[in-house]
């Protein structure tokens, strides 16, 4: 039986094992943020196609680098640290977003971590992280475990569906073509 630190090891392997997930890994890592991580279909599309026997691709949409700093709050500061990303990897659609100010747009209590917000990301299976450590390790930050995206299930997290936000988790999955381009996903709304 496999238990949740396997599973971390297991997706830590995964994308440890590709070049060009540890080159956007090392370009964040150099930034030095504070609690950041790079976060959903950049984690979520390599188990996804690790289990649909497909090569470790970069996701298609952008790339969401995440951090959680309050005393840096100004949408300006991510602004600048997606040209500083971008000048490296301009063919990469970068998206960095601080986690203390998103609570504003989510109309909700103000983030403690970068964890405590991505308990309040759509779908469980996307609301996991990766970062390299100071030692050139691949770490895993799961708020919500990894059991749901290494059985391929697509779930609001407790927080979407307490708050009634079901609908447009399942927009979202339709919107992105997830159930066609991995068809054995189980959709579990």
């Amino acid at each position: 039986m496999t238990g949740p630190d396997d599973r971390a090891d297991r997706l830590a392997a995964l994308v440890a094992a590709s070049p060009a997930h540890r080159d956007l890994l090392a370009r964040v890592a150099a930034l030095g943020l504070r609690d950041g991580w790079i976060a959903a279909g950049f984690v979520r599309d390599v188990v996804w196609n690790h289990l649909h026997d497909l090569p470790p691709a970069l996701p298609r949409g952008d790339v969401d680098v995440v951090w959680h700093d309050p005393s840096m709050v100004d949408p300006a500061i991510d602004a600048a640290l997606e040209d500083r990303l971008r000048a490296g990897r301009s063919d990469i659609d970068w998206s960095v977003k601080n986690q203390a100010r998103m609570h504003l747009r989510n109309r909700s209590a103000p983030y403690l971590s970068t964890a405590d917000a991505m308990s309040r990301w759509p779908e469980t299976a996307t609301a996991v992280a990766v970062r390299l450590t100071t030692g050139g390790d691949v770490e895993v930050l799961a708020p919500l475990g990894l059991d749901d995206l290494f059985a391929m299930i697509v779930r609001p997290t407790p927080h979407f569906r307490s708050t009634g936000q079901v609908p447009v988790m399942l927009d979202r999955v339709r919107d992105k073509g997830w159930l066609r381009r991995w068809p054995r996903l189980r959709l579990m709304a």
